[in-house]
Order: structure tokens, then C-alpha cells, then sequence
């Protein structure tokens, strides 16, 4: 079994994996990371791997202590990928994005993939189908929209995101909701169908934490998984693993 450890800023996204079946996942908040660690290395004691991504420095202390317990891989830029890398600044190159079109192309092998990733931002990331990893976009996430519009304004609220019920806002309110949430689908409907005019057998991934707030909303046909960076990393994991 193989542990995954997804280390943000704040919180800790852990899951226990069988071969490629998704087990267990948690959250956990970062000072509370090697208590819920220790509690799943006793709940899953056939646990013998462990990959770690982290988007700050992880403490060496912190992963002495769990190397000890059991074989760890923490993912760099050095660590080998189950795909070409043809990213033309790959050292700045996300570990989430990285993760993502790993498990794209275990997959969805000899398969040309978009994987869209809606969370703080929204990444794009396209995979051929002869292994190529070629890059994509990134652009502001539900959230960020919100918040743009009313931190560099004068009058503008701060709202909660909310479907909208017409392109038509008749308030204030409704009228940031139509440019959020209708700006944001057409964004993503309009990138999927210009890949597809190139691409014309194009499969589409939509994760992230707005995945299950789109994939309903948007025209396209697509694949919601909202564990698909977990399965990454855990593709990863299996790509390193020698026995």
C-alpha cells in the first residue's frame, strides 16, 4: 500500500492507496501532519511507500521521522516522470500540474488529454497521445474573480459563489455572479473547443475544488475526478517504485 502526502500551505491532503485504488483521504490542518500520519501507518500497516509534495520546504525532521518508518519519495525536480517533458522552463513547473498529467497518462494512455485543473487558479495542461507533455495556461480561479473585483474597486462586495440565474445580472450582486461564473464557463468551454478544432479525439479531466461547482454547467463533454491529483502522485510513486 502507498501512502500520499499533498503538503499546502495551510492544510495536508493524505490518502492511502491499494495498488491504484483510492482507499482512504483525508484532510488535516499542517500542525496536526505526523499525528494523523502515525494514526494511518497503524490503521494501514501493509503501508510501505510514501510520496511527499510539498509546495513550501519541507522540515528534514519531519522527513527523517517518517523515513524511518517507511520508504519515502519526495517529489522534485529530478524525480523521474512517466512522460516527456517538453515544458521549456520545466524547474518552474508546478508539482500539482506535474502530478495531474501523470495520472493522465496512466489513464488515458496514447491519448490526447487537456487536463483542466479549477482551484485557486485554473490550469490547463495537454498531454499527446504520444506521451509529450507540450504545457498550457493558467488563469484566475472562481475565487480570485470574486475577490479581484472587490479588493481593487471602491464600492464592489465581496460575494459567495452562486450560479447565476440569467447573463442578464438585474443588481449589482447578480451582475458579479453573471461575470464570474458565465466568464469562467465560457473560458473553459472556449479552450476545450479550440483544443478539439486541433485535437478532434481530445479527452478533457476537469478536478480541483470548483470541479463538481462546473462540470454540470459546462457544454463540453468531460471527465470530473476531483482525486485526480492524489492519483498522480500515486502514479508517481508506482513509476519510481522497483520491485
Amino acid at each position: 500500500m502507498n501512502l500520499v502526502i499533498d503538503i499546502g500551505n495551510s492544510f495536508v491532503k493524505l490518502a492511502v492507496f491499494s495498488q491504484n485504488k483510492l482507499k482512504h483521504k483525508e484532510i488535516t490542518e499542517l500542525e496536526y501532519f505526523s499525528e494523523e500520519v502515525d494514526v494511518l501507518l497503524q490503521t494501514y500497516p501493509l503501508i510501505k511507500k510514501a510520496i511527499i509534495a510539498s509546495v513550501a520546504k519541507m522540515d528534514e525532521n519531519t522527513i527523517s521521522d517518517l523515513e524511518k518508518k517507511v520508504q519515502v519519495l519526495v517529489l522534485n525536480r529530478e524525480t523521474p516522470l512517466p512522460f516527456i517533458n517538453k515544458y521549456s522552463t520545466p524547474h518552474t513547473l508546478g508539482m500539482d500540474r506535474i502530478a495531474l498529467v501523470s495520472a493522465s497518462v496512466y489513464q488515458f494512455p496514447h491519448t490526447n488529454s487537456l487536463v483542466i485543473d479549477a482551484g485557486t487558479c485554473v490550469t490547463y495542461d495537454f498531454v499527446t497521445n504520444t506521451n509529450e507533455y507540450l504545457g498550457g495556461a493558467i488563469s484566475p480561479g472562481i475565487q480570485l474573480r470574486y475577490k479581484a473585483l472587490h479588493n481593487f474597486t471602491a464600492n464592489l462586495p465581496l460575494l459567495e459563489q452562486e450560479i447565476p440565474n440569467s447573463i442578464i445580472g438585474n443588481s449589482t450582486d447578480s451582475a458579479i455572479h453573471a461575470g464570474v461564473v458565465i466568464g469562467i464557463l465560457k473560458e473553459i468551454d472556449g479552450v476545450i473547443e479550440t483544443y478539439k478544432q486541433k485535437y478532434s479525439d481530445l479527452t478533457v479531466i476537469l478536478t480541483g475544488g470548483d470541479a463538481n461547482f462546473l462540470s454540470k454547467q459546462l457544454k463540453s463533454s468531460i471527465f470530473a475526478n476531483s482525486n485526480f491529483l492524489l492519483e498522480g502522485l500515486n502514479t508517481i510513486l508506482q513509476f519510481n517504485s522497483h520491485e
